[in-house]
């Protein structure tokens, strides 16, 4: 059997049928304009512009979105996360998993040609190449010319820019998980360290590396969607299609003849189609898994259709349905599934985010001693507590304990003021009359916001007195 071959034009072809492997030919994409075009550069931007942006926003005197892992605290704006709402991060991991199913389902992958980070950065990265060393021609004809001065110096500057702007770009990861202001003062004054230096150096070497040379490569080899996208297509899924029937037979004409009396199609043959893909495929040869289905190709098709005469999608959105001259249904059971999932999911999960308790209360029993006999004919038993305060506000808390006859609060009434964001931590004594309980008993802590009582937690603890 013969070995497989990279799809891509111009790929090696393995000799003698042996070889696993093609030679990596690298792809230039050509600029192309057109609407799908500007949808791209408004995703790039727009994502961009929040991800460097986001760290330096400000809240209540706080940066905005901390995701503070030392202080296990994530800052959200106004909101507060913490350990104990890990399920809210389950919740959103499952929300993002359905929505890549239902936008798969409905339109392809339009997460690869948009909002992929890797095709984002690649974007930034083949835009600043492109700027410095030129179009598509001079950026082939430059890499071919022997070494220069005007090719060194245009090397080193993309270099230089590249290398800048990946390092702007592991700061600012790094900025969501650690002060951002302070990074860049401690960047700046070489004086970053530690791990903070590591990740940020990391991710600035990945995102240089991934985007400024791998390119491709990653959605062709490293990419798992790649490999289980079609799972998620049907006969009704939009997808970028050629128009075989339309296009073929393909070939070159001269302007203003009837190539359909020559027995050819609407396709030229002119390959710019080919020239504009990042990934470097021919979608003339069908649906394959290496398409990102970034539309580059049809704002291409349509740019060269308005120039010979011819009327638009030749190449554009479309389903297989639609190919074949079927009803296609947008709603059908896979998205009337996914859709409803993700409603349910959202509402749920939203509505427990809103009225999620925003006091904790982690009770632990001295475990340095058992239990105490005081000369007032009391057993005590001492707890130490940790009252977190997941509101932005400062909160007035008071305690109370109950399950016992008798039972009571050394020092009561007990209230401590806890700031907002913070834990507040301290030891309680918990006393019952001697012979009023043996052994062991259960016992509840009840913690209650003094402005609003319905902010109040409920505890159970274990109170040991003598057999």
């Amino acid at each position: 059997m013969n070995a497989p071959t990279d799809p891509r034009p111009g790929a090696a072809e393995p000799e003698g049928g042996q070889s696993f492997y093609a030679k990596h030919v690298k792809v230039y994409p050509r600029e192309v304009a057109g609407r799908f075009d500007r949808l791209r550069r408004g995703a790039v931007f727009t994502l961009l512009g929040l991800f460097y942006l986001v760290p330096w926003f400000k809240w209540d005197g706080r940066q905005a979105v901390l995701f503070d892992l030392p202080a296990r605290k994530f800052w959200i704006f106004g909101l507060v996360l913490w350990p104990q709402d890990f399920i809210f991060l389950t919740w959103l991991l499952i929300l993002l998993g359905l929505s890549l199913f239902f936008f798969t389902a409905m339109a392809g992958r339009l997460w690869c040609g948009y909002a992929c980070p890797q095709t984002v950065w690649t974007e930034v990265f083949v835009w600043i190449e492109a700027a410095i060393e030129g179009d598509r021609a001079r950026r082939m004809k430059l890499d071919k010319a022997p070494w220069s001065a005007d090719k060194i110096a245009r090397k080193a500057l993309k270099q230089l820019i590249w290398i800048v702007f990946a390092l702007w770009t592991g700061v600012s990861f790094v900025g969501f998980f650690a002060p951002i202001t302070q990074l860049a003062h401690d960047l700046l004054t070489w004086t970053l360290g530690g791990w903070a230096l590591f990740w940020t150096l990391f991710y600035a070497g990945a995102t240089y590396a991934n985007a400024g040379y791998m390119r491709e490569q990653v959605c062709l080899y490293m990419c798992p969607y790649a490999r289980f996208q079609s799972a998620m297509f049907d006969r009704d899924t939009l997808i970028i299609t050629y128009d075989t029937q339309r296009g073929e037979s393909r070939g070159p004409r001269a302007r203003g003849t009837d190539h359909r009396a020559k027995g050819l199609g609407d396709c030229i043959d002119c390959t710019v189609c080919v020239q504009v893909c990042p990934t470097g495929i021919d979608i003339r040869n069908g649906l394959q898994y290496e398409c990102i289905a970034c539309a580059a190709c049809i704002d291409a098709c349509d740019t060269v259709m308005d120039r010979v005469g011819y009327p638009r999608g030749l190449i554009r959105y479309t389903t297989q349905n639609a190919l074949d001259g079927r009803a296609s249904k947008v709603l059908r059971p896979r998205t009337l599934v996914y859709a409803t999932l993700l409603g349910l999911i959202f509402a749920v999960g939203f509505t427990a985010l809103l009225m999620r308790n925003t006091v904790g209360l982690d009770v632990i029993r001295d475990r340095g001693a058992l239990y105490r006999e005081t000369g007032h004919d009391q057993i005590e038993n001492v707890y130490f507590l940790r009252i977190i305060n997941k509101d932005q506000r400062a909160r007035t808390y008071r305690l109370t304990v109950e399950g016992l006859d008798g039972i009571h609060l050394d020092g009561e009434p007990l209230a401590w003021r806890v700031d907002g964001g913070e834990v507040y931590s301290a030891a309680v004594r918990v006393d019952v009359p001697a012979g009023s309980v043996h052994r062991g008993h259960d016992i509840h802590f009840l913690l209650s916001d003094a402005d609003d009582p319905s902010r109040r937690v409920r505890e159970k603890a274990r109170f040991i007195a003598p057999p």
